[in-house]
């Protein structure tokens, strides 16, 4: 304890002279840390927490783990350099402001995984799935139904969920072309992370602007054009090297279990609740969620009930209870259900390491905002370099860092935008993660799945055709969309 207690005043002592150089007796003043070592050790902090969690797949080390560390050890030593400057409340308000940002985001993205969770269980991705790879469809065809769907699924499910699914699909098809599938699951990376730069729902970049209330809901789809072309410009050069050839049919069929277009319908209603509560009732979109999180656990009662019916009629078969493909056609799988539907094993099954993930980045950049140099960042590129500019090279960092803390940062600097920019840096930091394997969820999910495969130096070979695609999007949005550039942000 003394050893503690010693280490501690050793920290005050060092602290002290910046503190009361900075901000003196005055309470709720803000400490320029930028130039003294507590900001030199949370940058330092950052950046190898940060360098661990692009190690996630050498390190086999969850990447929450790291940021949650460092965002921790950030505060506490902000903490430090206030409570010796004899202001003890600011960062406890700055730390609360934050907790609020990120806990609006959770419950979010909470209600949004546990339906999509609850759509996979009732066999939704699975039957399309099957559907697909039944269908006989030549590679070429695979190659655009695939960009096609993943780029217009992506913007109501999450863009690596869509990846998933479609690279699934493509890897069943044509398991022994390996040119094949590397190419298609590139289009598909780049299709899902087009797609969901659209829509609030599609992207957490988006979602984060939209629950900000900086851009409407309805606002979002005057960058569908842009993002078409994102995808459609790479999609139409890789395409040319994709055979005509039709691969050996694989028969396959999947189950959909009671309710499977019952969940679809409550999710598309709890988006309409969500986005009609927060634009004719100011209510944040995180409400209508939770609501529509509550509807699906009222209906989840039901399915659970009925289950547990069915199961205590031991050997008695109810046509209507077995599962049916996309077609309606019953499937002889048994008596079915095998097991009590349970919406918290849904829930359980949330990305929780995602959403910790998330935490630990939100509280980093907030507390190196409140260090001061976020301000020195937003100098540095939205005044010296221009907002155009600027918003173009958070879109090309997004490849190499994650796009979440590269968002969180802008919308913590606030910088003095147009609309038409701040529609900008939500398609550059949507799409712009495309331009690597490593730059987006949907990449990174891929290569997981198709391992040895869909590689990072597969992925760079077609960087060019992808960077004419991000630079084309920008134009056509600065093109089309010129008029928001003269309108201020509303306040």
């Amino acid at each position: 304890m003394n050893i503690f207690a010693s280490f501690m005043a050793l920290i005050a002592l060092s602290i002290a002279p910046c503190a009361a150089g900075a901000a003196g007796d005055s309470a709720g003043t803000t400490l320029d840390l930028t130039r003294h070592w507590v900001g030199y050790t949370c940058i330092a902090l950052f950046v190898i927490a940060y360098a661990v969690v692009i190690m996630e797949e050498t390190l086999h080390l969850r990447k929450s783990k790291p940021v949650m560390v460092a965002a921790g050890v950030i505060w506490g030593l902000v903490a430090l350099a206030y409570a010796q400057s004899g202001d003890p409340h600011t960062v406890e308000q700055a730390i609360r402001h934050n907790l609020l940002d990120y806990a609006e985001l959770f419950l979010f993205l909470l209600a949004a995984m546990t339906y999509i969770n609850t759509m996979d269980e009732r066999g939704i991705f699975r039957g399309l799935r099957a559907w697909l790879v039944a269908r006989g469809f030549s590679l070429r065809a695979i190659f655009w139904l695939t960009g096609v769907l993943a780029f217009f699924i992506s913007p109501i499910a999450d863009n690596l969920t869509t990846a998933l699914l479609m690279a699934t699909v493509i890897m069943a098809v044509a398991p022994d072309n390996a040119r094949f599938v590397a190419v298609a699951c590139i289009n598909v990376v780049v299709a899902a992370n087009a797609g969901g730069a659209f829509s609030p729902f599609g992207d957490i970049t988006t979602l984060m602007v939209w629950q900000k209330g900086i851009v409407r809901f309805e606002e979002f789809f005057v960058l569908f054009l842009p993002s078409v072309v994102n995808w459609l410009v790479p999609a139409a050069l890789m395409s040319i090297t994709v055979p005509r050839t039709r691969p050996a049919p694989v028969g396959q069929r999947a189950a959909l279990r009671h309710g499977a277009f019952v969940v679809v319908g409550l999710f598309l209603l709890t988006i309409a609740i969500a986005v009609c509560g927060h634009n004719f009732l100011h209510l944040p979109p995180v409400i209508g969620m939770m609501t529509g999180l509550g509807i699906l656990k009222l209906y989840g009662y039901y399915l659970t009930h009925r289950d547990l019916r069915l199961l205590a009629a031991t050997g008695k078969t109810v046509r209507d209870t077995l599962p049916v493909d996309f077609g309606g056609n019953h499937l002889s799988t048994g008596d079915s259900p095998r097991a009590a539907f349970n919406i918290f094993a849904s829930l359980q099954r949330a990305e929780w390491d995602t959403l910790m993930f998330f935490y630990g980045v939100i509280l980093c950049v907030g507390g190196l905002g409140l260090i001061g140099y976020l301000a020195l960042l937003s100098d540095a590129l939205y005044v010296d370099l221009g907002p155009t500019s600027a918003n173009v090279i958070i879109g090309l960092l997004s490849a190499v860092i994650d796009n979440i803390p590269l968002m969180f940062a802008v919308l913590t600097m606030n910088p003095d935008m147009s609309h038409g920019q701040w529609l900008l840096v939500t398609l550059t930091a949507g799409v712009g993660g495309s331009l690597l394997s490593i730059g987006s969820a949907a990449g990174v999910g891929v290569m997981g799945a198709a391992r040895g495969i869909y590689t990072f130096f597969a992925h760079v070979k077609w960087i060019w055709a992808i960077a004419l695609g991000y630079a084309a999007s920008i134009w056509l949005h600065l093109l089309l969309n010129k008029s928001l550039f003269e309108i201020p942000l509303r306040g």
